[in-house]
């Protein structure tokens, strides 16, 4: 079962970034090639059938296995980059992270009205990163085909704040 092979790779970084926290690294999945092609062989089981058009990754871990998925089901992928790292005309949203607030974007010309995209990143924690990218979707007339994750820490309740964009959410893993 995939979740059990990832589970065996994925390691625990005690007090990163800050103490209390028991980070989630899944650079160790990148050393593993036979690994990640089964992840991206499954994500492609899972999504091949439901008229995703757009597959947009977040900042930068969506890109791992977002953007083979994409290229795989022959689809575009679309960035979501923090502030000031793309170079052409782009919206932008600004949502609340636990200390702080954060900005990402994409460029204006990424979606477009009626466009189904599905939003993937590593990891789904409180769901802000996901939440924000779902809003800059919708600016540009995009819908929400669904959510992806390799990681889903359930106890932190992050999906809540995906379900009013799509119920079409899934972690490869949940702890």
């Amino acid at each position: 079962m995939i979740e059990e092979k990832i589970k065996a790779v994925i390691r625990d970084v005690p007090d990163f970034p800050k103490e209390g926290i028991v980070f989630k690294d899944i650079t160790p999945i990148m050393l593993d090639a036979a690994l990640s092609n089964e992840i991206v062989d499954h994500l492609v089981e899972i999504y091949k059938d439901q008229q995703i058009d757009k597959i947009a990754g977040i900042e930068s871990r969506g890109f791992l296995f977002g953007y083979p998925l994409a290229m795989r089901l022959g689809i575009p992928f679309v960035l979501i980059r923090k502030a000031g790292k793309l170079p052409y005309h782009k919206i932008s949203h600004s949502y609340d992270l636990e200390y702080g607030s954060a900005v990402i974007e994409m460029h204006v010309d990424a979606v477009q009205t009626g466009d189904r995209v599905l939003v993937h990143d590593d990891l789904l924690a409180t769901g802000g990163s996901a939440q924000a990218a779902a809003e800059l979707i919708r600016k540009c007339g995009g819908e929400i085909a669904g959510f992806n994750f390799l990681v889903g820490l359930s106890f932190l309740n992050g999906q809540n704040k995906l379900t009013e964009y799509s119920k079409n959410i899934t972690n490869l893993v949940a702890y």
